[in-house]
């Protein structure tokens, strides 16, 4: 087994303090590996990177098109938005127009991430509901799939009709069968792949412009969304949101617990999926600028990318102590 490969650094002075390693993959549109560090086989749980696979099924049923939704919502279906007013009043408005309300999601109540949100709440001595959770776009999603279906409310049941699609699309777009699923932090199914397969499913998203069956548009119509509202899939000051504002409808990235990310690539027709083995955000969101960057599809010297490829390290006086940076490896452009 391939180990998994230093990607990310961190300097203080002249010495590496600290480093992360992980396993990346590029693929291209016949799923193919174009580069790949450390183990391409390499099996976890995509978690929220998988959310644009999970609402598949909200586009394919037709429950998108019988409930008019917008690009704004099915962006929010993708999302692990921060809980800003502009995240929970569409979700708030989205359960309204079903008929239904907070007790519907079975997602669980969340703090919300969004400063001014967080704060408001606490002067008004209030707690958190259920749309404040980072998922409950998704879960919208999944209610809307449900209703119009006519499945029961359990839609989180790993045996239920939503399930039982979002399982099938899964193995589907990975090419691969999913050899065991687990909890997600909004108590939904999420089902182990390899990097390999999830790079694979990116890519296909990334090439479905270049087909016309029923996944194929699903697949468009939901990368565009993302593209279209990055505010939307996570919120200001958020990795996803300002990669894709930088790439300026090249790319629709989407970050997932636990150090996972993924990208689609719809001029490339590429797809890129990488995992930080221990977990850190901050170099998973380093690791995917720099291979952005790589790619050409964001200009590594845009403060929006800089961000996440080589932040400064401060200490409480606001000093400049170090630097952030991918590893060699990851720098530069792709071998002829």
């Amino acid at each position: 087994m391939t180990r998994a490969q230093h990607l990310v650094e961190l300097w203080r002075g002249d010495l590496l303090e600290s480093s992360h390693h992980g396993h990346a993959v590029i693929c291209d549109a016949q799923g193919e590996i174009v580069e790949a560090w450390g183990d391409p086989d390499h099996v976890t749980y995509p978690r929220s990177s998988a959310k644009m696979i999970q609402a598949l099924p909200l586009v394919e049923t037709g429950a998108a098109r019988a409930d008019g939704l917008t690009t704004r919502q099915l962006a929010l279906a993708c999302a692990s938005h921060s809980a800003a007013r502009i995240h929970t009043d569409p979700v708030r408005d989205w359960l309204t127009a079903m008929g239904l309300d907070d007790g519907a999601l079975l997602c669980g109540p969340q703090a919300p991430r969004d400063r001014d949100a967080k704060f408001e709440m606490i002067r008004a001595g209030q707690s958190p509901c259920r749309y404040h959770n980072n998922c409950s776009g998704k879960h919208c999603g999944f209610l809307a799939v449900s209703r119009h279906l006519g499945a029961g409310p359990d839609y989180l049941a790993i045996d239920h009709p939503l399930q039982v699609a979002i399982k099938d699309a899964f193995e589907e777009v990975t090419g691969a069968e999913s050899p065991t699923w687990g909890i997600d932090g909004c108590s939904a199914p999420n089902h182990a792949t390899s990097v390999h397969a999830m790079a694979r499913a990116m890519a296909h998203f990334a090439s479905a412009q270049d087909r016309s069956d029923t996944r194929s548009r699903a697949m468009v119509s939901l990368s565009a969304a993302m593209m279209s509202h990055p505010e939307l899939v996570a919120g200001e000051d958020r990795a996803c949101t300002r990669l894709m504002r930088a790439a300026e409808g090249r790319a629709a990235v989407k970050t997932g617990a636990e150090g996972y990310f993924i990208a689609i690539l719809p001029e490339r027709r590429m797809g890129i999926a990488l995992k930080i083995l221990d977990g850190a955000t901050r170099a998973a969101e380093c690791a995917m600028a720099a291979l952005l960057a790589r790619l050409g599809v964001v200009d590594d010297a845009d403060p929006q990318v800089r961000a996440y490829l080589n932040p400064d390290i401060t200490n409480f006086a606001g000093q400049v102590t170090g630097e952030m940076r991918p590893a060699a490896t990851l720098s530069g452009r792709p071998r002829a």
